[in-house]
């Protein structure tokens, strides 16, 4: 079984979400369904038929964290020595080399990515390219736009 990895603020936000979704949603489908038969002719039946899409929807996603969770290899970066290397789960800052401009991202599994937040998949061109690669190390990055050239400026274990 191949094993994705996430790290633990990324397990433990899909461990609530599932929590949720069992302890809360589930029971507010299920009663929405009853509500619904009693109504009558289920045939034509808008509330219920909701009702029962909204609830195949939730348990695929159920299914889904759960299968993601069981193959997640979670890495805590807070417990391995500082190295100043960039790895999964390090936050590293980068800076332009042409324009200086600095910004930081997380590097992350690929359901946890979310640039709003400063969290980059794994995968993405610019931690490929960071992966590796140690404090003051300068990385070109192949972009749309062309050759962008970064220097690692910190990388952190938080």
């Amino acid at each position: 079984m191949t094993k994705y990895p996430m790290t633990l603020q990324g397990a433990s936000a899909l461990e609530e979400e599932l929590k949720y979704l069992k302890t809360v949603l589930r029971p507010q489908i299920t009663s929405a369904i009853a509500t619904a038969r009693e109504l009558g002719d289920l045939s034509e039946n808008a509330e219920y038929h909701a009702a029962r899409e909204q609830q195949g929807m939730s348990e695929a996603r159920i299914r889904d964290i759960e299968g993601r969770l069981s193959a997640a290899q979670i890495i805590d970066v807070t417990t391995i020595p500082y190295s100043g290397k960039v790895f999964f789960g390090t936050t590293v800052e980068i800076a332009n080399v042409e324009t200086d401009e600095s910004v930081s991202y997380q590097i992350v599994g690929e359901d946890e990515a979310d640039l709003k937040e400063g969290k980059i998949s794994v995968t993405s061109p610019i931690a490929r390219a960071l992966v590796g690669k140690e404090e003051g190390e300068v990385v070109a990055v192949q972009t749309p736009g062309g050759v962008i050239e970064y220097e690692i400026v910190e990388v952190r274990h938080i």
